[in-house]
């Protein structure tokens, strides 16, 4: 799943959320229902023609539901993306460092729930514009 689509649904969590530490767990935990789910994918040699890309747009999301959502929720609302996003830390960490921060077993685990295909890049168009119109109708406004 991209990354910008973690953002929106880790957004929609973290409204939703009663608390920062719950939105972060649940956050966390939805990265990998996503995963789990057949979505887009590329092979190795041409991830970072879709990893940049991918990354700004969700840098530029992040920073749009952070101003966009209001004080008293801006920080549950980024707990959810953060808990969403983080399991991912593991791409830019073999990329620039050879390693991911996290241990083998887990980056095992995480490569194993996905199921990745170039031809389902409309399964990322779908995904992001039910998680951008949930943030929409439920996201707490400044």
């Amino acid at each position: 799943m991209l990354i910008t689509n973690h953002v929106l649904s880790g957004a929609v969590i973290g409204t939703l959320a009663p608390n920062v530490p719950t939105a972060f767990a649940i956050g966390f935990g939805s990265h990998f229902l996503l995963d789990s789910v057949p979505h887009f994918g590329v092979p190795d040699d041409r991830l970072m023609a879709v990893a940049v890309p991918d990354g700004l747009v969700g840098l530029a999301t992040l920073a749009v539901v952070a101003a966009a959502s209001s004080p008293e929720h801006r920080v549950r609302v980024l707990a959810g993306v953060a808990g969403a996003c983080l399991p991912d830390l593991d791409k830019p960490g073999e990329q620039f460092f050879d390693r991911s921060p996290f241990p083998r077993w887990f980056d095992r685990a995480h490569f194993e729930i996905q199921r990745e295909s170039p031809g389902r890049w409309w399964v990322e168009l779908i995904a992001a514009a039910a998680f951008a119109g949930v943030a929409r109708a439920v996201l707490p406004r400044r």
